[in-house]
């Protein structure tokens, strides 16, 4: 039986599913099919496809019933994962356990389920967890988006999977022989995927745990060449005080990244404004910021766009290329981005 489908190159599958993933858009009653070095994803709601994709029809299999945690509990079964750990955020006891139960009795491929005992707090941006099954010691994973993969140790780092299809828009937008530095890189999702596209990157992070993870996934991914992780507060990095290791050994960074960047990514969303002279510091000739924010719905790009004004201008002409909101954070409040390009006058 013919169901509608949208058609991509098989390379690009996986950026579609995901992208088709997060609108909620993908038909789970068929299976995803190969044909002829196309990739057939079935859609619910075709005309509700974004325009950039090509809908057809096709004969896609009935998939085979799998037991999900939804039809396992009479209420909303909201979790994500993160390689083989399902993360979950129930503040009731027994819906909490009812919840890990229905996960590790479904079919999902998970061995941990998790529950947020905290909000991410401190420099290092980590958080509590509660164990509600498998191994309590069993925090770290691999996880896997867009053709690259991460281990991670949640206990010990800050990761969210929410943002893939946003790392994955501006990865497309990297070339080879860029340089990109990423001024709170944590465990590499921007720094990888840049690297794997042939830019010499830079991450740097606060926190000592998830740089050792990022010069891991570098070596995991075969972009340890393109990779340079330092530990540190950046602001020191810019201004020489910090020392960098890679595979030939320590090497001292001193003033080496100013005026270095063709491209910058500041994703720290509540504070990423006390950084920005460190990032026009860093930006060579011409650089793109990619300039994350939360702020309320009324007025969501205005605040970042005057404070990177205010911190660039007059040594650099500021165009904004792009204003997208990522996603919502909090009632009334967004996470956005602004793309912007910095000019040298």
């Amino acid at each position: 039986m013919s169901v509608p489908c949208v058609r991509v190159a098989r390379e690009d599958g996986e950026r579609a599913r995901q992208d088709l993933a997060a609108a909620e858009l993908i038909d789970d009653t068929h299976e995803i099919e190969h044909d002829e070095g196309s990739l057939y994803i079935p859609v619910v709601d075709p005309a509700a496809v974004p325009d950039e994709f090509e809908v057809v029809d096709h004969d896609a299999p009935v998939r085979e019933t799998q037991t999900m945690p939804a039809e396992l509990v009479d209420f909303d079964a909201s979790y994500e994962r993160i390689g083989d750990v399902a993360i979950v955020d129930e503040d009731d006891d027994e819906r909490a356990r009812a919840l890990a139960d229905a996960i590790v009795e479904s079919a999902l491929p998970v061995h941990t389920v998790l529950n947020r005992a905290s909000k991410v707090k401190g420099d290092l941006r980590v958080r509590d967890w509660e164990v509600l099954a498998g191994d309590g010691a069993a925090t770290e994973t691999v996880h896997r988006e867009y053709g690259c993969e991460y281990a991670v140790d949640l206990a010990e780092v800050y990761f969210s999977p929410r943002l893939a299809t946003e790392r994955h828009r501006v990865a497309e937008q990297v070339e080879a022989d860029e340089r990109a530095f990423d001024m709170f890189a944590g465990v590499g999702p921007f720094v990888i995927p840049f690297a794997d596209r042939g830019a010499e990157t830079v991450g740097v992070d606060l926190n000592g745990v998830a740089v050792e993870y990022l010069r891991e996934n570098a070596r995991r991914n075969g972009v340890a060449d393109r990779v340079t992780a330092i530990q540190g507060d950046v602001r020191d990095v810019v201004s020489g005080s910090s020392r960098a290791q890679r595979s030939d050994g320590v090497r001292e960074v001193a003033g080496e990244y100013e005026d270095w960047a063709d491209r910058i990514v500041m994703n720290l969303p509540h504070s990423a404004d006390e950084f920005l002279d460190t990032a026009v510091a860093l930006a060579g000739d011409e650089a793109v910021l990619h300039y994350y924010d939360i702020q309320h719905e009324d007025d969501p790009y205005g605040p970042g766009e005057r404070a990177i004004r205010a911190a660039a201008e007059p040594a650099y002409d500021v165009t904004v290329e792009t204003r997208h909101t990522v996603r919502s954070y909090a009632p009334h409040e967004l996470n956005v981005v602004l793309d912007v390009r910095l000019t040298r006058v």
